[in-house]
């Protein structure tokens, strides 16, 4: 068996940074810290933070006054943030910039009088931070059929703005109905698709013709994830997504001679070896690693983080 192994894959610069924030929260603090929702969308480190101590909630209301909050990845609306503040709690946002960026074009086009589409996937956690900055002024579709159902008064002036993790083309084709029916509306400076997201989709768009089927390490509850997924079937190959090997079952392989490795923006490089490292017991593969396009994006830890530690 070969395997290729795609490159970009895994953690992302956003993801590096909330989970190193919660590593350091956790250092100074010690591990009587919440997280509002998790940290980032994977079950194997939300697990490893579970087993450390950390309490994920859903609510405000979950968290007791005065404690440590640690805002995931993928950011809050300016509810939770005012609900943590009534209850005194100590925040810290490990939101990450480019979703920050969405927030902010929200809060912007919102003030200049815009109605705002935003293509995303209702109920994500981020779509549900970025509505919050504007609800009244808001409206959420998801594919090109939601854009002809979209009743917009004539006269109103209208923006867009994308989830950070969709796929690619799927935004594109959203984007061109928008543009279609509505030739004045106006987006983002700069597209609002994260680079990471991209660049995992480009590698595996280039890769996945070259295999048989496509292993995707990742959550089932990860957009980025889902959508390498739906890349290679589209591409017509076997795809799937687990968070670990113990979830691949041997009858995806057989007969198979390559196999295409990649990984989610929120999934660990642990995950990743741990399945080759199988291939190469069982399957004795030979690994080929390919790289599409390099990254040397990072991000700083957020500013409260420095503060406590200058506290300490």
């Amino acid at each position: 068996m070969k395997v290729l192994l795609a490159n970009p894959r895994g953690f992302c610069a956003g993801v590096n940074m909330a989970i190193s924030c919660l590593d350091e929260a956790i250092k100074i603090c010690g591990n009587e810290i919440y997280v509002y929702h998790e940290i980032v969308h994977n079950r194997y480190v939300v697990e490893r933070f579970s087993g450390q101590g950390v309490k994920f909630v859903d609510s405000i209301a979950e968290v007791p006054n005065g404690a440590y909050l640690l805002y995931s990845a993928h950011g809050v609306s300016p509810q939770v943030r005012s609900e943590a503040a009534e209850r005194g709690l100590r925040t810290i946002d490990a939101t990450c910039p480019l979703v920050t960026k969405v927030h902010l074009e929200a809060i912007r086009f919102a003030n200049q009088g815009y109605t705002i589409v935003l293509i995303g996937h209702e109920g994500h956690d981020e779509v549900i931070g970025t509505m919050g900055e504007a609800p009244e002024r808001i409206v959420l579709v998801e594919t090109p059929e939601d854009v002809e159902r979209l009743e917009i008064p004539p006269g109103t002036k209208l923006a867009y703005l994308t989830q950070t993790t969709l796929s690619v083309s799927e935004a594109h084709r959203v984007i061109a109905s928008l543009k279609e029916r509505f030739p004045e509306i106006v987006g983002p400076p700069r597209e609002d698709i994260c680079y990471a997201t991209t660049n995992r989709q480009e590698a595996v768009g280039v890769l996945a013709p070259q295999a048989d089927v496509v292993i995707v390490l990742g959550s089932q509850n990860s957009s980025n994830s889902q959508r390498l997924k739906e890349i290679a079937r589209e591409l017509g190959k076997n795809a799937y997504l687990i968070d670990t090997v113990a979830e691949l079952d041997s009858r995806w392989l057989d007969g198979v001679e390559t196999v295409l490795i990649t990984a989610g923006a929120s999934a660990p490089e642990v995950v990743v070896q741990e399945c080759v490292d199988f291939l190469k017991s069982n399957y004795q593969a030979q690994v080929e690693e390919i790289t599409i396009r390099e990254e040397d994006v990072h991000f700083n830890l957020p500013r409260e983080l420095k503060v406590l530690q200058l506290q300490v």
